[in-house]
């Protein structure tokens, strides 16, 4: 058990760090667009897609580094008692706090699912047998949401990046909860 929590931990940690030291350099992705917007706007025709493009660039680097700044301990913390801590006492504390925040991230990652689902096209029925049968071919994309905007951008890749970004976040809470309880009993991983 020791061995698959411990490859558990190492993959998740593994993956996320990955995903946040590429996802970090999205800030100049955001610059280069906002940029691009101000100078449209000022000697050409102003872009229309420019400032929803910027907000999925901003959504896509807050719930792809989440993870990242998780693993990290760059989350804010309220360091008033905290900081004073043993390292124990503080493995103690996370390990119990950190189950509210991963009922939070299954409400949100069950909305985020029912809100990709209704971007597809699944209007009734359960979401979880909608994405199953989109999976063996039982289920059809229907009549795909449209930002109503101007632009018009389709939704669904936005909306699968937040529930990637909040599944990903619930996997490394239950990594650093893992740790955590290793760090209670004085065992290494």
């Amino acid at each position: 058990m020791k061995a698959f929590l411990s490859r558990f931990v190492r993959t998740v940690d593994a993956v996320n760090y990955r995903t946040g030291r590429f996802v970090i350099y999205g800030i100049f992705l955001m610059i280069g667009i906002l940029l691009w917007s101000s100078v449209s706007k000022t000697f050409f025709e102003p872009s229309l897609w420019t400032l929803e493009i910027a907000q999925f660039a901003m959504v896509s680097y807050y719930m792809l580094g989440g993870p990242y700044a998780m693993q990290l301990g760059a989350n804010v913390r309220m360091d008033l008692f905290y900081g004073e801590w043993s390292d124990t006492r503080k493995a103690q504390i996370d390990a119990f706090t950190v189950f509210f925040l991963m009922f939070y991230l299954g409400v949100l990652l069950h909305g985020g699912l029912t809100s990709l689902a209704y971007s597809l096209g699944h209007f009734k029925g359960d979401t979880y047998s909608f994405f199953l049968g989109l999976i063996t071919g039982y289920e059809d994309v229907g009549r795909l949401e449209r930002s109503p905007t101007a632009w018009r951008p389709y939704l669904w890749p936005i909306k699968l990046i937040m529930c990637a970004g909040v599944f990903m976040m619930l996997l490394q809470a239950i990594s650093e909860l893992i740790k955590d309880v290793a760090k209670i009993r004085g065992v290494s991983l």
